[in-house]
């Protein structure tokens, strides 16, 4: 369990770096950072202890900061 938390936190980290890195958002790196790991580790905690989500815990991190990005307002390059 606590590699999947590990592992969950990484890829996080890594799409809200990508994010700004390539002008997706324009939060500032470290906010984006926390916004997607802040959404992984709901959509983690969401899966232990409802079930909801996909079998891989990765694409639940995935997914799930994705959709963070979108949901939380972010000053978006035109």
């Amino acid at each position: 369990m606590f590699p999947i938390l590990i592992g969950t936190v990484v890829i996080a980290g890594i799409i809200g770096y990508a994010s700004e890195k390539m002008d997706f958002t324009r939060n500032g790196y470290l906010p984006s950072i926390i916004i997607c790991v802040g959404a992984a580790f709901l959509a983690y905690f969401v899966k232990i202890m409802f079930g909801f989500g996909f079998r891989m815990p990765g694409l639940n991190a995935a997914a799930a900061s994705v959709v963070a990005l979108f949901l939380i307002p972010v000053k978006r390059r035109k």
